[in-house]
């Protein structure tokens, strides 16, 4: 029985729910601009499994509209827990003009069905930002949708790629260009592709880099290692390895979708911070997206506060093109007091847990605990 009134759609829209096979889903991601690697039927059958995923399809007279990848997580024998929609609804149709009210209808549509129907909380991260039109953070708010509490907004740099290759060097800060030259005069071969070996060999130095470094990690690379063994070839990600003689000094997993690439992993070996392999990786991911007419390079994460030396190298790279930007923020919509209960429960254990494991790796830094064994 539904815990709310469902509201109308839009005149000509129509909405369906798990309609469509893993293939179509991909056909369907090709026909979008913000179409993004966690919108991946991949990424959700390794992050939360196939049976706990759902897939929303918005029709306007009769053609797809908008899309979302929707990961559920429920508690055991209970109608209760959260849905979750990570860089989506997607509503920006390659070669049409956005129109803010396709959006309008996609959240409603999601709300209708995953709380209102399912009695679910809702949690949309959608891929806009501060400085997007004002009128989206009054449209969730007037489908029923409220910024989440005890959030700390993510923020990034997106570097717009539409000046011509020279340009985009002549803009970034004059060390960072230093370094490029450095790295072009060092002898270094790049290797590139998408098999398993590659993202096999980038894993080893970056598990390295994690331990010199001693940080926690915001992803699980395992995680991707495993989406890349299932996405289809042209969604794969893209893995960037530099080598200085037999060693491999520097890599970069990235992605590249709809209109924009996302770099995902960096990693250096002691020999790459030397040899300055991670600029000429860049530059070379760089020129990749503009031979296929990419429009954005979203830099993927920035805390001047907490890394301030990948801020400024994610600042330096982008230069006078670049753009630091917050996401519009996480935003839920709940009709039952006991999801919303479990979910504000959850969310206060991950809290813990993340603090907990940056107060332990703090520690580990400065030899107040013994490093855990392997």
């Amino acid at each position: 029985m539904a815990l709310l009134k469902m509201r109308e759609l839009g005149p000509g829209y129509t909405a369906e729910v798990d309609t469509v096979d893993e293939q179509r889903w991909y056909q369907i991601l090709q026909e979008f601009d913000d179409a993004n690697i966690y919108q991946t039927w991949s990424y959700a059958a390794v992050t939360c499994g196939r049976r706990n995923t759902s897939h929303l399809i918005l029709r306007k007279h009769g053609d797809v509209a908008t899309v979302a990848q929707v990961r559920i997580a429920k508690l055991p024998l209970l109608k209760a827990g959260i849905a979750y929609v990570r860089w989506g609804p997607l509503w920006r149709r390659r070669s049409t003009q956005a129109d803010v009210d396709t959006f309008r209808q996609a959240v409603r549509a999601l709300h209708n069905e995953f709380v209102c129907k399912r009695g679910l909380v809702l949690r949309l991260l959608p891929v806009l930002f501060d400085d997007d039109a004002p009128c989206f953070s009054a449209i969730l708010a007037e489908e029923g949708f409220s910024p989440a509490r005890k959030e700390t907004r993510e923020r990034t740099i997106l570097m717009d790629l539409s000046p011509p290759l020279e340009a985009l060097r002549e803009s970034m800060r004059p060390h960072w260009k230093r370094n490029l030259k450095v790295a072009e005069q060092n002898d270094l071969e790049v290797v590139e592709g998408s098999g398993d070996e590659l993202f096999k060999t980038f894993i080893n130095i970056y598990k390295g880099m994690v331990s010199r470094k001693k940080f926690v990690e915001p992803n699980d690379i395992n995680q991707f290692r495993l989406m890349q063994a299932q996405l289809p070839e042209r969604f794969k990600m893209q893995i960037l390895l530099c080598r200085s003689g037999a060693d491999i000094c520097s890599g970069l997993v990235c992605s590249s979708m709809g209109q924009k690439g996302i770099y995902l992993f960096g990693a250096t070996s002691d020999v790459g911070m030397t040899s300055r392999g991670s600029y000429l990786l860049h530059w070379k991911f760089i020129e990749k997206l503009k031979q296929k007419r990419f429009a954005v390079y979203d830099l993927h994460g920035i805390n001047p506060i907490r890394n301030p030396g990948t801020y400024r190298f994610k600042k330096d790279l982008s230069g006078t093109n670049g753009k630091d930007v917050y996401f519009l923020g996480r935003f839920d919509a709940n009709a039952s007091l006991l999801s919303y209960a479990c979910v504000e429960c959850g969310d206060t254990l991950r809290t813990m847990y993340r603090k907990l494991r940056e107060l332990a790796q703090t520690a580990r830094s400065v030899k107040l605990w013994p490093k855990a064994a392997n």
